[in-house]
């Protein structure tokens, strides 16, 4: 019979390499299985060690690369904005037509 390791908080943080915070986070939004027993979680290490392999780039996943065709940038033929384009009125011109006092 194969009994099943369970792991309290710190431990299964530990086995992630993740803060214990974060783990108790993750476990009560449900994206890490765990459950709280009392006022403690509790985790299976064997559902830590499936989660994890869940984790892994799956082949259809896996990024691809050519290597034998150039691929220019989408960004090339787009014009480049590097101002405002608003059109408000000077200073000076902006405190006249809103009846503001000037100075000499």
């Amino acid at each position: 019979m194969n009994a099943m390791r369970t792991l309290v908080l710190q431990e299964a943080a530990a086995f992630l390499k993740i803060h214990p915070e974060e783990l108790r986070r993750r476990a009560k939004l449900g994206q890490i299985p765990g459950a709280k027993v009392g006022r403690a979680w509790v985790f299976l290490e064997d559902d830590l060690v499936e989660h994890l392999r869940s984790l892994y780039a799956r082949p259809r996943q896996a990024l691809q690369v050519t290597l034998d065709k150039e691929v220019a940038c989408h960004f090339a033929s787009e014009a480049v904005s590097t101002g405002s384009t608003s059109s408000l009125p000077p200073g000076s011109e902006y405190a006249a037509l809103l009846g503001l006092p000037t100075r000499p």
